[in-house]
């Protein structure tokens, strides 16, 4: 007489999300929160996570799942810092089109007293210029741990920490879109990770109809000040040629406004991704019209967010000074 092998306790998660078209149903906030608490936990077999990550890929997120998920991902770490962050930057795209300009606007904000927390993963997707690799060649060095991150921010108003020393486990599981052939849940959560829990935080998104995923799911997680943006790639950065949508959350209120574009005609992609081309725009030995318009309107939105300026204008006034300052000083 053989034994009926009990079934496994994630089973239920896979069984609501894989019914069928009638049967099937998104996960509520808690079972999304139960089952990536399992996950994290290792309660999980290999065969089992990869039919969820697809499941979830499949039908895509609600913002109670994405909820769930990131509730469950803060609770897996204890990243509570002794540094005030001002701004959680999220990056994990990578660039192919455009140089990931973006990552001037971050270290813009800084010289000028803005504490910037930005974290990532690199290499996860062939043919993209990830942030932690462009630091490098700017000469920027990123950090290893929590606490040197607490220590570049303290010193220098900026740090890029790989998700690998905040959350292993999730770091693992971003790196299997190579394996997968397509990305998972995974790469939606980690954007709204906010480690440090910084008083203010902005992302980017590839697929518009995620933006407003992200804006509803920090709000479901109490999130204050956030944004989100279809970013050029899908990172963080504003696209000076079109229009930009920013969903946000501020003060428990869902905002929408369109930044305009800042160009009449579109600019041609660039040929070849040469970051030595942001070291020498950084240094003032460079002139771009199409890169610096990428600092200054991220820069600018950024700006808004935080409270800096009261609209659009003076945020993008902002900006601008701040970049002819730095032009000034370099003289």
């Amino acid at each position: 007489m053989s034994l009926i092998e009990p079934e496994h306790p994630f089973a239920e998660f896979i069984k609501i999300l894989g019914k069928g078209k009638k049967g099937a149903r998104p996960l509520t906030q808690d079972e999304a929160y139960r089952a990536m608490k399992m996950i994290l936990a290792d309660e999980v077999l290999p065969i089992q996570l990869g039919a969820f990550l697809m499941l979830m890929r499949v039908k895509e997120e609600t913002p109670e799942e994405l909820a769930g998920f990131v509730a469950a991902a803060q609770e897996s770490f204890d990243c509570s810092s002794a540094v005030k962050v001002d701004l959680d930057w999220s990056s994990y795209a990578g660039k192919r089109r455009h140089l990931p300009w973006f990552l001037l606007s971050t270290l813009l904000l800084a010289e000028n007293g803005i504490k910037v927390f930005m974290h990532g993963a690199g290499g996860h997707t062939e043919g993209r210029v990830y942030t932690e690799n462009v630091l490098r060649q700017l000469g920027i060095d990123y950090a290893h741990s929590l606490a040197e991150a607490e220590q570049q921010l303290t010193q220098h108003n900026f740090s890029y920490l790989s998700l690998e020393h905040i959350c292993k486990p999730l770091y693992e599981m971003i790196n299997l879109r190579p394996v997968m052939g397509l990305r998972s849940p995974v790469h939606t959560l980690v954007r709204l990770l906010n480690p440090l829990q910084a008083s203010h935080s902005i992302q980017g998104i590839f697929h518009p109809s995620y933006r407003q995923v992200h804006q509803k799911a920090a709000l479901l997680l109490g999130q204050q000040r956030m944004a989100v943006l279809k970013g050029e790639g899908g990172e963080t950065e504003r696209n000076p040629d079109v229009e930009c949508l920013v969903q946000s959350v501020y003060d428990g209120e869902l905002l929408d406004e369109t930044w305009p574009a800042l160009f009449e005609r579109r600019h041609m992609k660039d040929e070849e991704l040469n970051p030595e081309s942001m070291r020498q725009l950084w240094q003032g030995k460079l002139e771009d019209e199409f890169a610096e318009a990428t600092i200054i309107g991220t820069a600018a939105v950024a700006l808004k967010l935080l409270g800096k300026a009261g609209d659009q204008q003076q945020a993008h006034e902002l900006a601008e000074q701040f970049w002819q300052q730095r032009n000034k000083q370099r003289l």
